[in-house]
Order: structure tokens, then C-alpha cells, then sequence
């Protein structure tokens, strides 16, 4: 299952991303933690300790990763003509989970009890020629090849704001959600996420943050209504971790936030991956990118690159 973590700038999505990932490996699950925001915190929260991390970054090995995935698909004739929405074939070098394969050798480390991978920082070298959605390209290519089944996790903490439909991988997830303080700026990242999701069939659910009485959860719950999953009250655990005044053990988070996590796996885990309508959503916003943009940016006719024999899954995989 893959689950994306949005909202506001400061709402506690990269907090939740960290929590919801521990909460996971702890139970024993395989998981996997992708740092895909702009500002990329996702490691300290799951408690580094701020040194360097040793992951080389996706965001800086895009090309080298599309000539890895592409394989032998004759249908991807260069890393050049291989775009981030570029789907699977026959041919191309599928992915298991945390798999023993160069890319996961590469760019994996284990933070703690989670195994993470980052997308890299925005730096000086890309001012003025880049967006920080090119680096998201590697997600989104891994996303598309890998084969994760039952039990397994990738979590994802994406860009804040609306933001995150600014490139497809908004598409490539079985749950997003949506993190939200009960605030006036807090609900209105929900009611632009809503809407775009809602064009695109995107599932989401809410989940109210630093939440310090009943007040707060009205609020939300007239804002925000029936997709209000659950909440976390404010939690001076998670302060004093972001302090370095805790031990971080998870078991000693507030009774109400543990069940909250529950909540979260308990969504997750109730909507299985129906790969054919899965694969057709990527296919779909592939053509719609060629069509587009990469066709002409290219000069070649990357709608021929979708095999329309091809379907991922565990039987892919053979």
C-alpha cells in the first residue's frame, strides 16, 4: 500500500509521516519512509540526529534510475525518451519492496527501526533553472515500478499545500491523507485538495492535528464533515522529541494518539489494490502528459511507450 501524507506548511504532515511509519515498523510490518517534501525533515523526525545521512538523494540520480528501470523494454528506447509518468512493461526491471536490487542498495538507510529514502534538498545550483518537482521524478518512477503487495508500506511525506498536484504523483498512491489543524489556513488546504482530488478520483481523508478540546474538533468536523477520519490531540510527547528530550520510544505517546495511528493502518488496510484500474490511472495521465508537454519536448511520440498487454501485480513479477 502507498500513502502520501499532505497539508498545510507547518500542519505536522512530516510529524504524522514519522509517526505512522514507526507506528508500522514497530508492529513488524515491511515499510518504507520516502522524504518527498521540499524541506526535507523526514529523517530527524524519525530521529536522526541531523548528521549526514549517507542516502545519495533520488532527486540527483533520475537519469541513472530511468536507465535501471527501463531495462529491456523495447518500447523505451533511452533514458532520454523515458519520462517520470513512463509506465512498466514487459521488459522493465519491476521492483519488490526494500528488494535486493542496486536501486534500494543504493538509496536506502535505516533511520532507527524505518528504512528511508530521500529525495534531496533544492540547492543553489538549481535557482532559476529547475523546479523542485523534477527531483520528484524518482519517486514517482519507483512508485510505478514497483510490485508491493499485502502487509508492505510505503509512506510518503509530500510537499505542503496544493502543491502536490503540481506533478503526477499525486496519482500513485491507495490513500492520501490529509493533515489539518483546526485552523481557518488549516481547512483551506483541504477544500483545494478536495476539490483537485476529486477531479482525479483521488481518495482522501483528514486527520485533524493538534486538536486541544472540543472546540477545536467542531470546528473541524463543520469544516471538513464526513471526510474527518480522526484526530491527534496536542501532544507535548511530540515536543519534547522535537526538543531531544525524549527517549522516542512510541510506546509512551499520548493513549489517544497511539489509537489514532491504529486508525490510520485500520483505513489502509481495509482498501486492497485493484492493479488493472491502478495501472489504467497511470497509463491514462501518462497519455495526458504526452499529449501535452513530452511529446513535443522530446520530439517523439510517447504514447507508443504504454504496452497494452502489460498489467503489474504479483504475476507481473514472473
Amino acid at each position: 500500500m502507498r500513502i502520501a501524507f499532505v497539508g498545510k506548511g507547518g500542519s505536522g504532515k512530516t510529524t504524522l509521516s514519522a509517526l505512522f511509519s514507526r507506528h508500522l515498523a514497530r508492529s513488524g510490518a515491511s515499510v518504507l519512509a520516502v522524504d518527498g517534501d521540499i524541506n526535507q525533515h523526514l529523517a530527524e523526525a524519525l530521529g536522526h540526529d541531523g548528521g549526514d545521512l549517507g542516502a545519495p538523494p533520488l532527486g540527483a540520480h533520475v537519469a541513472d534510475i530511468k536507465d535501471y528501470l527501463r531495462g529491456t523494454n523495447p518500447l523505451i528506447a533511452s533514458r532520454e525518451a523515458m519520462i517520470k509518468t513512463t509506465p512498466p512493461g514487459r521488459g522493465s526491471r519491476l521492483l519488490r519492496l526494500l528488494g535486493e536490487d542496486e536501486l534500494h542498495a543504493r538509496h536506502v538507510r535505516r533511520v532507527g527501526d524505518v528504512p528511508l529514502m530521500v529525495t534531496g534538498e533544492f540547492d543553489e545550483s538549481d535557482l532559476g533553472v529547475a523546479c523542485y518537482h523534477s527531483k520528484l521524478g524518482g519517486v514517482e518512477l519507483y512508485l510505478n515500478h514497483l510490485v508491493d503487495g499485502p502487509g508492505e508500506y510505503v509512506v510518503v511525506d509530500m510537499t505542503a499545500g496544493a502543491d502536490a498536484f503540481a506533478s503526477g504523483l499525486f496519482t500513485r498512491f491507495d490513500v492520501t491523507f490529509l493533515v489539518a489543524e483546526p485552523t481557518r489556513k488549516g481547512v483551506s488546504v483541504y477544500r483545494q485538495y478536495r476539490d483537485h482530488a476529486w477531479e482525479f478520483g483521488i481518495r482522501i481523508a483528514v486527520i485533524g492535528n493538534k486538536v486541544t478540546g472540543e472546540d477545536d474538533l467542531l470546528f473541524l468536523k463543520e469544516h471538513v464533515g464526513d471526510d474527518l477520519l480522526t484526530h491527534l490531540v496536542q501532544s507535548p510527547w511530540v515536543r519534547a522529541a522535537e526538543q531531544g528530550r525524549s527517549d522516542g520510544d512510541l510506546e509512551s505517546l499520548e493513549p489517544h494518539n497511539r489509537h489514532a495511528l491504529s486508525i490510520l493502518r485500520e483505513t489502509v488496510d481495509a482498501h486492497p489494490r485493484d492493479w488493472p484500474t491502478f495501472h489504467r490511472h497511470a497509463v491514462e495521465f501518462h497519455l495526458r502528459n504526452a499529449r501535452s508537454w513530452a511529446n513535443e519536448a522530446t520530439g517523439l511520440d510517447l504514447t507508443s511507450q504504454v504496452d497494452p498487454d502489460f498489467v503489474p501485480g504479483a504475476a507481473s513479477l514472473a
